[in-house]
């Protein structure tokens, strides 16, 4: 006889309502009149939420892997929405943001644990790795058709606009066939032995392959912007308010 399953910890951490509400605030922020109070409100809006759409990515995965047989996430507080039980605080939080705030680019952050083997087939293996970068996407769609159904301002415009572009980012990185990332989670489960067993031991290393990827390899980071900005419009969104968006961040630095 199988062991009950645990019950299911409060899915809302108080951190998570933090975060949505630093989101808001700097959404607010950018409607003060004075050009401070725009640059300090995308900032705030754009680095708090990431970090929720960090949470609700991670989150996707943990929440897949529950109803595909692996109920250890609930024990692990996975399914709370707190980012603490995500993140890494250098590797996984502080490092990412660091290159978000310097160049607009969303490292992947956060990590779930998932027993593999509680899963019950490969195609659920593939439907765990592929739930969080989904979410990124999603949020984006909502994000571009908020911003069509209420016509906000323009510096509120532009700065949800940038943070919709970055989870299209988010979501493109995600994807890519590199061990460590999501992408590589699912083709994986349907890879010869030996394969998979060296894809594991680079895998931490993956953050350092994309910063690589970008940062040195001609046309690379022109390539993943014109991708994103091609499925941003495809979601709906405005490539033009995503850039006016991306002005205002980086006027902090400027």
């Amino acid at each position: 006889m199988a062991p009950p399953v645990s019950r299911l910890r409060s899915p809302v951490s108080p951190i998570f309502l933090v975060l949505v509400a630093l989101t808001v605030a700097g959404g607010a922020l950018t409607l003060v009149p004075a050009r401070g109070a725009v640059v300090g409100g995308t900032v705030l809006l754009v680095l708090a939420g990431w970090a929720v759409s960090l949470c609700l990515h991670e989150f996707s995965h943990a929440l897949t892997a529950d109803r595909c047989g692996d109920h250890s996430v609930r024990d692990r507080g996975y399914l709370t929405l707190d980012i603490r039980r995500y993140a890494n605080i250098g590797l996984t939080l502080v490092l990412p943001l660091l290159f978000l705030l310097i160049g607009g680019i969303p490292l992947p952050g956060g990590a779930v644990w998932i027993q593999r083997a509680a899963l019950r087939s490969r195609v659920a293996i593939s439907a765990v790795s592929l739930a969080g970068p989904l979410a990124n996407l999603l949020l984006a769609a909502v994000i571009a058709i908020g911003i069509a159904l209420t016509a906000p301002p323009l510096p509120l415009a532009a700065a949800l606009a940038f943070l919709g572009i970055i989870q299209v980012l988010t979501f493109v990185l995600n994807v890519l066939p590199i061990p460590g990332l999501d992408g590589w989670g699912v083709i994986d489960p349907y890879l010869p032995w030996g394969t998979r067993t060296t894809a594991a031991r680079v895998a931490p290393y993956a953050p350092f392959a994309i910063i690589l990827l970008i940062f040195l390899l001609p046309g690379a980071s022109a390539l993943l912007f014109a991708v994103s900005e091609s499925l941003w419009s495809l979601v709906g969104g405005d490539g033009t308010l995503a850039r006016l968006g991306n002005v205002q961040f980086a006027r902090l630095l400027g």
